[in-house]
């Protein structure tokens, strides 16, 4: 057998390995459900997942090694990449139209849509979760999937990719943010929801490190510990101060390119 490499990142799972052209992860509650979300991506199709393959002698849940660079690696996307990962992440919510996940299902969503979930979503679409090479840009660490919604996983994804960071600057971000809702094709209705949904989804991602900060819970206490809810809370009431902006670069000549 192959040896073990640690690979680093992800706050879900405990120690997760590559072994060969296989990634090793503890299984976790939610985890057969996992495994039966990217069994049916695999039917449709979708290219933007990793194989789901079997379970280990050690009960690891075994997955598809994806070769390529993090893209949180990588400089920031470019508008033409901001539109290519609008279009990957449509595909996704367009593909899990007709899953039916089971009605018990133990999902581990952290930062639920108030409004509830029509859509089993990735909820944790970002640069650190997409792996990039020159066939396939695919999101990995499937855990925290789970119901949503279209624009509140696009919402997620819109602060990651962007992406919004605390006083950052307008008239850089709006066009960097439209490129990549064109590249998703929402409607003009979605468009002017969408901003709210980005603010909301943002300072709920901020609150859920003050609540581990205050009860200990894990990992969010050591998250906020470390800083995260530095850029969090700021982050989100930079989007919040700015959201005509969002609007006008969104709905502006809406729908010509």
């Amino acid at each position: 057998m192959d040896s073990e490499e640690v690979l680093t990142g992800g706050n879900v799972a405990a120690q997760v390995v590559r072994v060969g052209s296989t990634v090793r992860k503890p299984a976790l509650p939610q985890t057969a459900d996992v495994e039966a979300l990217l069994s049916y991506l695999a039917e449709k199709q979708f290219d933007g997942a990793p194989r789901t393959l079997r379970r280990d002698e050690q009960g690891r849940h075994v997955l598809e090694y994806i070769p390529g660079e993090l893209a949180h690696a990588l400089p920031p996307s470019t508008p033409d990449e901001l539109r290519r990962i609008g279009r990957l992440i449509r595909e996704l919510h367009d593909t899990m139209e007709s899953f039916q996940p089971p009605a018990d299902a133990p999902w581990k969503v952290i930062v639920p849509d108030p409004n509830g979930g029509d859509l089993i979503c990735h909820n944790d679409l970002a640069p650190w979760n997409l792996v990039r090479n020159d066939q396939r840009w695919v999101f990995i660490d499937w855990d925290n999937a789970g119901p949503s919604s279209r624009l509140w996983d696009l919402g997620y994804a819109a602060t990651a990719f962007v992406p919004f960071v605390p006083g950052g600057d307008v008239q850089a971000d709006a066009p960097r943010l439209r490129a990549l809702v064109d590249g998703y094709g929402l409607d003009l209705e979605q468009r002017l929801a969408l901003p709210g949904q980005i603010a909301a989804r943002t300072r709920g991602q901020y609150e859920i490190l003050v609540r581990g900060h205050r009860t200990g819970e894990q990992p969010w206490a050591r998250m906020y510990d470390e800083g995260h809810g530095d850029y969090w809370g700021p982050a989100a009431a930079y989007i919040e101060e700015h959201h005509d902006a969002w609007l006008a670069a969104l709905a502006s000549d809406y729908p010509s390119r």
